[in-house]
């Protein structure tokens, strides 16, 4: 008898099926010489510090760098899985062979290949490796099974992850929370969600410290066209009236007309992190809700594996793309045209070394039925994608204009569709986004056919301007920085190149940005992502550049990939980690930086041994100053590297006009007492208060004074 093991029962079910297994059974399905059961995701986890010792029950800064002299696994305590363990158990030792049909993916390896170590399954042991579930796919998998030890090196690059994020998760969160937070808080720190969170805040102290100037540039319009001055902005505003008068006493001339064809190339094949970032800013969907819907859409066997780090696929898709499109009948009338001639072998598509386990997201042509409306759009998306690569590219035109008043040169561009190409696919794809629908308004602007030399009156105008904060991330633009370990990178070809040193998995980045929501070290406003104080202080009282830095985090994500196709030794990789982690409890026992507060702790429930043991006399110590705060003495709410200082009218920033930060002695037609203004900088909010007088209101407001997000004071 021959046992199949799939990761879940809904696809052991399909494959049972397939293959003749038609006999339902407690746990299984038998038939035909094979016998299908499955797990339900993790069956098996890394021992917990207590399983190794007694000793590391308990959280102490003493007991720490934890280091187990080997690694074990145990299963996860539930009765559901400890129940259909023991079938598992029972059919690999009676059999014959082994078939893992796990998730074809790195993590669907190490989940299939614990529990035969903890059946001690001696069975030999062979590998389905699928890119889709449909009938055929699942055929041909079993007429060409794999040897087990194929994937030695998959399962070797799952097995160094795993123990790289207890050894960093496990020493770093105990660590840190035992040196630096107050009560109950659990500071949790990650070997991809620290540096991620970095990146967060980092981009969030540009956006508090930046300050909008004012700017002024000469415009002028001829012939019903708006040209710009093509000269460094102007910032005195003096200046450009000067300017504004200088334009009137000339007319405008044309210098210079150039009109060039090019080409818009194509969109590249989905991956999953590019299927996340489209579905985000065309949806608003978050990676965790993408990730679900092609996970379902998959399930249902009308896609392809989903949790793909590539855009192309292999050389041997080629033949089969035809039927493919002919299947996708809802779609014909986009199609017809890419069939009515050969389909087209392009090196942007195909390309065997390019493709990693598994190719891009593309559509299997099973008939799209049955969904929800929002797997609807996420398949219409890889639908649309799959059609477009194949259309030739967009030809357009671009114009460039030069011209002049006097000696003040002005220039505009212009462009012009020629052939659409592939956007005819998305020519009906009506976006809901304001920005997209003023992208799409700008994509043309047709100019009309000036000549060298031609002259005449013009209406020059003064355009004011203010410079604009750096964006906060949204989880597409995150989804991106992970990717490229924080680089802002925008061409796709480089995109590729910088893959390997992304951060985390495609498969784990949704689930990364979840965890920092979870644990309230970021927060959503609209579709911006923001820092809380909390994620703030936690990065700031991290001194250790390897944690935060996404960088560095990226060259260890590269060494797992090396792993995984045999050109590093998983020792190494375990001797580095094991030696950072002593490195990391050294320097950060000696530090000393101030005590981080959770509110609420989010993260530290499963935690249920540490709290009753000694506690650091540090964590009773907050409550006393405040009996006395000197202000003086406070640091600046918001940069927090610097004092506070007394002016006229204000506290203020000692660095302010980097930071901006100042609060007016007197606030809505109150003069603040020395406790409210202590309460805002350490609380951030006052306790309530009647008298404050709202601007436009007839009445006097009770209420509390608290600094908003712009660390302004507004009454709550």
């Amino acid at each position: 008898m021959k046992v199949c093991i799939a990761e879940k029962p809904s696809v052991a079910r399909d494959i049972a099926a397939v293959i003749g297994a038609k006999e339902r059974k407690e746990g299984y399905l038998e038939g035909n010489g094979y016998q299908v059961t499955w797990t339900f995701g993790h069956f098996c986890t890394l021992k917990e510090p207590h399983d190794y010792t007694e000793q590391w029950k308990y959280w102490r800064l003493e007991d720490l760098p934890m280091i187990p002299p080997s690694f074990g696994i145990k299963l996860i305590n539930n009765e559901g899985v400890q129940k259909q363990f023991k079938i598992i158990e029972q059919l690999v030792t009676q059999c014959e062979e082994v078939i893992n049909c796990g998730d074809a993916g790195q993590e669907g390896e190490l989940i299939q290949r614990w529990v035969l170590l903890k059946a001690q399954c001696t069975a030999p042991v062979k590998r389905l490796w699928i890119s889709s579930l449909t009938e055929q796919a699942i055929r041909e998998g079993f007429q060409k099974l794999k040897e087990a030890s194929q994937y030695d090196n998959l399962y070797a690059a799952g097995s160094a992850r795993a123990i790289g994020d207890w050894l960093l998760g496990m020493n770093a969160t105990r660590l840190f929370t035992k040196k630096f937070a107050q009560g109950k808080t659990v500071l949790s720190i990650g070997r991809v969600q620290t540096p991620t969170l970095a990146m967060i805040v980092a981009r969030q102290k540009e956006i508090n410290a930046f300050q909008s100037e004012e700017y002024w540039e000469l415009k002028t319009i001829y012939r019903e066209t708006e040209f710009t001055a093509a000269i460094d902005r102007i910032k005195v505003q003096d200046r450009a009236e000067k300017g504004l008068a200088y334009l009137k006493e000339h007319p405008f001339e044309i210098t210079s007309f150039e009109k060039k064809e090019g080409k818009e190339g194509n969109p590249r094949l989905f991956d999953l992190t590019a299927l996340q970032v489209e579905a985000n800013k065309k949806f608003a969907y978050s990676a965790d809700d993408t990730l679900k819907y092609i996970q379902n859409l998959y399930e249902k066997k009308m896609v392809t594996y989903p949790r793909v780090d590539t855009t192309y696929l292999p050389d041997d898709m080629y033949p089969k793309v035809e039927g493919i499109l002919r299947d996708m009948t809802p779609y014909a009338a986009l199609i017809a045209p890419v069939l009515a001639n050969p389909i087209p072998k392009l090196k942007t598509v195909f390309d065997d070394k390019k493709v990693t386990d598994h190719h891009a997201i593309i559509p299997t042509g099973v008939y799209p039925s049955n969904l929800a409306p929002e797997e609807k759009r996420i398949y219409d998306l890889v639908a649309r994608r799959f059609i477009a690569v194949f259309y030739p590219e967009c030809k357009i035109s671009n114009t460039t204009v030069l011209g002049k008043v006097g000696q003040v040169p002005f220039k505009v561009t212009g462009k012009q569709i020629l052939e659409p190409g592939w956007k005819e696919v998305y020519a009906n794809d009506v976006s809901t986004k304001k920005e997209d629908k003023e992208k799409e308004e700008e994509e043309e602007k047709i100019l009309p056919v000036f000549t060298v030399g031609e002259s005449g009156p013009h209406t020059p105008r003064i355009h004011k301007g203010k410079t604009t904060p750096p964006k906060p991330y949204t989880e597409a633009s995150l989804l991106r920085a992970m990717e490229t370990a924080g680089k802002q990178v925008d061409d796709e070809e480089m995109r590729e190149l910088l893959k390997d040193n992304g951060i985390g998995r495609p498969s784990t980045r949704a689930n990364i940005i979840e965890t920092l929501f979870r644990r309230k070290y970021i927060e959503k406003r609209k579709k911006n992502i923001f820092a809380t104080q909390t994620g703030i202080d936690l990065i700031d009282t991290i001194q250790t550049e390897l944690l935060k830095s996404p960088e560095l985090t990226g060259i260890w994500e590269r060494k797992l990939r090396l792993i995984e196709k045999g050109e590093y030794a998983i020792d190494t990789f375990k001797q580095e980690l094991k030696q950072m982690v002593i490195d990391l409890t050294a320097e950060v026992k000696t530090a000393n930086y101030k005590i981080i507060t959770v509110a609420e702790d989010q993260s530290g429930k499963k935690e249920k041994e540490n709290e009753k043991e000694d506690k650091p006399k540090k964590e009773a110590k907050p409550k006393e100053p405040k009996k006395a705060v000197v202000i003086e003495e406070q640091q600046c709410p918001k940069c927090k590297s610097h004092p506070l200082k007394k002016g006229n009218t204000a506290w203020g920033c000692a660095n302010f006009k980097v930071c901006g930060f100042k609060l007016p002695f007197e606030v809505f037609g109150k003069k603040l007492s020395d406790k409210q203004i202590t309460d805002l900088l350490t609380k951030g909010k006052t306790g309530k208060a009647k008298g404050w007088k709202l601007t436009g209101a007839d009445t006097e407001t009770e209420g509390k004074l608290k600094l908003n997000d712009r660390f302004e004071p507004e009454i709550e």
